[in-house]
């Protein structure tokens, strides 16, 4: 991978600092031509990984900033190239300046997730770290960038490759005593072999389990808002939001669609759907609108029984209650505190442990639901390690190995000698070198970059 590339790092708005890196073999050379040192050594002279202070040239070679290189050859850089980053002032006029002026030079555009591709392919992460690292661009909590960091430093990737080595030697001590068996080597024993296996099927279990908390941290927890029509479902979801994301009016049966935005209450990501009241009605697409509620709350880890304070309980709510307190956890919210009270909280207080007021009108009360959602979920936090998967691929991997690897043992435990186990042993392999990009496609590694920003 010879050719050079560059991309902004930072974004294109107007900022007090903005970062231009570039990748390849010719990095080095391409900035020297820009970019002149002030302490008058050339570029390519420079030391690794310290900042230079210098002018940064345009195409007709007119001074456009003051700023600062940073030189970093390969395979000590991130890429595993020799690197170059720009530190200028956050102008988006020198900033593409800069570039026109390294692309006149014979440097191209830089494609989304390019820089962490050759990093990967450098063989300066494994395809784990370089999820990792988009994980963390996207991070939406502490606990999740936590999680991602984790990941990027090799911990998911070192449980993994500590199953796939003892899987290779295994598998290579079981195919040496079958191809060479006049070569008196050491026999193959089969207690070793199952136990070593129980164990790898162990750590890949528990990375399994941490599948779904994974998918928790990194898109929230399924939260659903229920109630009869017009209790403030969708005001409440405005009020969270801070903003007017769904249509509010004064009759029943406005919302008819199921309405999903990512909030953060009381610091806890949740993924938090609006649904259409619940009500008995001859409307089809309402009637749609209530089955499809009722999907959603079948589907919630957390519902929001959304009740309107200012009149007694009616008929409707009651169908609301059962939908909420069917979910694993339920909040009673008791809305329009802000009116006069006409609802009996007595029924509701025997049905709902958990129970607040608020005014999704002044915001009342919203605090109180904070602290509730909070505390519901205060040990959601992953481990100090990172050690939890976060995408369907690394999960149907880790899968497939352990399904592989639980077929072995019974095999063995059934009688069956180690060379016929072998293939299902081989099957484990190759799906953990699928998980870490050991044996991955290329196909797939360009799918799995697709998602990355430009410049990363």
């Amino acid at each position: 991978m010879s050719d050079t590339i560059a991309a902004l790092a930072t974004g294109r708005t107007a900022a007090a600092i903005g970062i231009v890196r570039i990748s390849g073999d010719g990095a080095v050379p391409a900035a020297a031509a820009v970019f002149s040192p002030r302490n008058g050594r050339p570029l390519e002279q420079a030391e690794n990984h310290k900042m230079i202070l210098g002018s940064l040239r345009s195409r007709g070679g007119m001074v456009i900033d003051q700023a600062l290189a940073v030189v970093s050859r390969g395979p000590g850089s991130y890429t595993g190239e020799d690197c170059v980053e720009f530190h200028c002032h956050g102008s988006p006029v020198v900033l593409a300046e800069c570039l026109e002026a390294l692309f006149e030079r014979g440097v191209r555009q830089a494609r989304a997730g390019e820089f962490t591709q050759r990093a990967f392919l450098n063989g300066r992460m494994d395809l784990v770290q370089a999820e990792a690292v988009a994980d963390l661009m996207e991070a939406e909590t502490a606990e999740a960038a936590a999680n991602a960091a984790g990941q990027l430093a090799g911990a998911v990737s070192g449980r993994v490759n500590g199953v796939y080595e003892t899987l290779l030697d295994m598998a290579a001590h079981v195919q040496a005593v079958v191809d060479y068996p006049d070569e008196e080597l050491v026999p193959v024993e089969v207690e070793k072999m199952e136990e070593q296996l129980d164990h790898s099927s162990l750590v890949l279990r528990r990375l399994l389990q941490s599948g779904r908390r994974g998918r928790i941290l990194r898109y929230g927890i399924p939260c659903v808002l229920l109630g009869r029509p017009n209790t403030g479902k969708s005001s409440l979801l405005n009020a969270i939001l801070g903003y007017d994301r769904a249509i509010v009016t004064p009759f029943a049966g406005t919302t008819r669609d199921t309405v999903v935005e990512r909030v953060k209450l009381g610091g806890i990501l949740l993924r938090l759907a609006d649904t259409a009241g619940i009500r008995e009605s001859e409307d089809p697409v309402e009637r749609l609108g209530v089955e499809r509620t009722r999907s959603a709350a079948r589907e919630a880890e957390l519902a929001l029984l959304v009740l309107e304070g200012s009149e007694p309980l009616a008929k409707d709510d009651w169908e609301a209650m059962d939908q909420a307190a069917a979910a694993k956890y339920s909040v009673a919210v008791i809305n329009k505190s802000d009116l006069p009270a006409k609802l009996e909280k007595g029924e509701i207080q025997r049905r709902f442990t958990r129970v607040c007021e608020v005014s999704a009108l002044t915001g009342e009360g919203l605090g109180q639901l904070e602290d509730i959602v909070r505390q519901l979920f205060a040990d959601r936090t992953p481990c100090e390690t990172g050690e939890i998967l976060t995408n369907a691929r690394q999960g149907e991997a880790v899968s497939r190995a352990l399904k592989s690897l639980e077929s072995a043992l019974k095999a063995l435990r059934g009688g069956l000698t180690p060379d016929t186990v072998l293939m299902d042993v081989e099957e484990g392999l190759a799906a953990l070198g699928e998980l870490t990009g050991r044996t991955v496609q290329s196909d797939m590694v360009d799918r799995i970059f697709e998602r990355f920003c430009v410049g990363k």
